[in-house]
């Protein structure tokens, strides 16, 4: 058994606070463009028009080689982090994702990462999960690259 989890909520109220991001700098905001723009904190859609944030996200505890850092959107407004279980609203707006796992230390796991159609992404975060040596699956845009959610057993 797993969940999906976005950002942590302290980190969420942070950047609306105006602390910097992943980058040193603080968080855009700015009138959603697109027509839904997927927020790393509730896991949902941010409509076209809301407010939102943009900022630089780094999901890991520390500097190195395989912590990545990328663009990510959060609701300016505060929402509640995503408490579901199954995958997640966001991400289904997709065809795919990729997908990878980390060991504790961080580390992607070689031989981990595929893209993987949405319909058989759940299966594929719980087979990786199974695995004693993956810490938890990161699930990112198969296009872009950005990070969108972490899962993790229960």
């Amino acid at each position: 058994m797993h969940r999906y989890h976005g950002i942590p909520t302290d980190l969420a109220r942070a950047l609306r606070a105006g602390v910097p991001d992943a980058n040193g700098q603080p968080a855009e905001r700015i009138a959603n463009p697109w027509q839904a723009a997927p927020c790393r904190h509730c896991l949902r859609s941010i409509p076209q028009g809301a407010e939102m944030l943009i900022f630089a996200l780094r999901p890991f505890a520390h500097l190195q080689p395989y912590a990545e850092t990328g663009p990510a959107f959060l609701c300016a407004a505060g929402c509640a982090a995503h408490a579901g279980h199954g995958v997640p609203p966001v991400l289904t707006s997709s065809p795919d994702y990729l997908v990878k796992g980390y060991g504790a230390d961080e580390r992607i796991l070689y031989g981990t990462g595929q893209v993987v159609e949405v319909a058989g992404l759940d299966a594929r975060v719980a087979d990786l999960l199974f695995r004693e040596e993956i810490a938890f699956v990161d699930i990112r845009s198969a296009r872009n690259n950005c990070w969108q959610a972490r899962a993790r057993r229960v």
